[in-house]
């Protein structure tokens, strides 16, 4: 059996990448310039053999010619010269399924950097995984070049996670940052954006939250030993969000960030993904640009902070890579921390009885008793304000009487809550907006005190 083992150290890892984009490029040339050192340090040669991708004469700065070619991914996945298969091709079905499936059950090891997939499929591949006995690395799926996954897996120790809360996602984070330092909307924001290669030319997946919500469904699986259950997080964009928020958020200390959080509690697990006040003093609430940061609570470790690149080739090449010298050196763990049997089934919280301030703008008609009619009906659901914020271009006295004698004109009304159940919140805006004094949606923001 020794002697086994040892012939396998000997032995070259023989790597097949279905996927050539930006990442599989880079980890390529990482491969290649990294050769000798990986050798020397992990006792085993690691090198290319075989790759996949849609057009074999693309230009991608790298030499494919020394590399046997397939067309069809899931041949790849198949190939006897391939020890591991590495899919970068995305899509939570399709191809992307098919060849993780057939390299699975060809008992070859697996790294993925595709969250898709996971979030759907996450767990039946992990315990197709533990039936083959091999490993299935997906570092690269959360937060690019973050090591969260590793850390969750097995830096941890005893250490039980109470909450994990963070931005995972650089798009949105890239837009309120500017939107926060600079004067420009929304729309502009994603122009750049989009002109920088940090947003796809259609950017809903990432601007409404969906990016951000597969993530954490499987950073919460790891978290609480749960089945992953991406259709239970409660998930809102930024795409509503203005200048006017943003500028109240600053008067008041605080700034404005995606986040992802999920919490246990005696109720269940709570996954929610939505903008979030967050004090400026806060070391989430300074990280800008395109950077990622994920905060784990643990009954151990009051917080651990983790922060770096969450996309880009390099990056998220690296932590590819990170998984594949794992294998390597002959790591078999199980994919999600614990075997997938011994998972729980997850239970959802009600995201009603999500207790905080809140942060709410609405567009309140211009007619006498407005104010107080709102501020009735809050105080009814015994909802109690920290504020009363009348921006500049309002003109509303005390009782709710304006001083404009402009007909049907709407005025901006902000309000700040002090902690309140939103089930009681949600009541109370309903009844306002059937009372008539509103125009259109109200704007909410949960605020959080990390």
């Amino acid at each position: 059996m020794d002697e086994h083992l040892n012939n396998d150290k000997i032995k070259p890892l023989r790597i097949g990448i279905a996927g050539l984009g930006t990442v599989g490029a880079a980890l390529v040339l990482m491969l290649e310039k990294n050769a000798k050192q990986i050798q020397r340090k992990h006792g085993r040669m690691v090198k290319v053999v075989a790759v996949c991708a849609r057009s074999r004469s693309r230009d991608r700065g790298i030499d494919i010619s020394g590399f046997a070619w397939h067309d069809d991914p899931v041949a790849l996945a198949k190939d006897e010269n391939v020890d591991l298969f590495v899919e970068l091709i995305g899509g939570e079905d399709g191809p992307a399924l098919a060849s993780v499936k057939a390299a699975l059950e060809a008992g070859k090891p697996v790294v993925t950097a595709n969250k898709a997939l996971l979030a759907k499929h996450g767990v039946d591949l992990a315990a197709l995984a533990e039936k083959s006995g091999v490993h299935m690395g997906f570092e690269a799926a959360v937060a690019g070049g973050i090591p969260v996954i590793k850390t969750l897996r097995e830096g941890l120790g005893a250490a039980s996670v109470t909450r994990v809360y963070g931005i995972l996602n650089g798009t949105c984070n890239y837009i309120l940052t500017r939107m926060g330092n600079e004067d420009i909307s929304f729309a502009d924001c994603l122009k750049d954006a989009q002109a920088l290669g940090y947003a796809e030319a259609d950017p809903t997946f990432d601007v409404e939250g969906f990016d951000t919500a597969h993530k954490l469904a499987i950073l919460t699986s790891l978290c609480f030993q749960c089945k992953i259950a991406a259709d239970e997080v409660f998930v809102e964009g930024i795409t509503a969000i203005t200048q006017e928020d943003i500028k109240v958020a600053a008067e008041l200390g605080y700034a404005i960030k995606l986040l992802g959080i999920a919490k246990r509690s005696e109720k269940g697990i709570e996954q929610r993904v939505h903008p979030t006040f967050v004090p400026a003093s806060s070391a989430v609430a300074r990280v800008d640009n395109v950077l990622n940061a994920i905060i784990l609570e643990t009954d151990h470790v009051s917080e651990l902070m983790l922060s770096g690149p969450g996309a880009g080739g390099s990056a998220t090449a690296a932590s590819v890579l990170a998984d594949i010298l794992d294998i390597a050196r002959g790591q078999i763990i199980p994919p999600l921390g614990m075997p997938t049997a011994e998972l729980s089934d997850y239970k959802r919280a009600p995201m009603q009885s999500h207790k905080g301030g809140y942060y709410i703008r609405l567009d309140v008609l211009d007619v006498p008793g407005a104010l107080a009619a709102i501020t009735s009906r809050l105080g009814e659901n015994n909802i109690s304000l920290e504020s009363v914020i009348q921006r500049p271009d309002i003109d509303i006295d005390a009782s709710g009487i304006s001083n404009s004698s402009e007909a049907g004109k709407t005025r901006t009304l902000v309000l700040i809550t002090q902690d309140t159940l939103e089930a009681s919140l949600r009541k109370a805006l309903d009844q306002v907006a059937d009372d008539g004094h509103t125009i259109g949606a109200p704007q909410v923001i949960r605020i959080e005190s990390f």
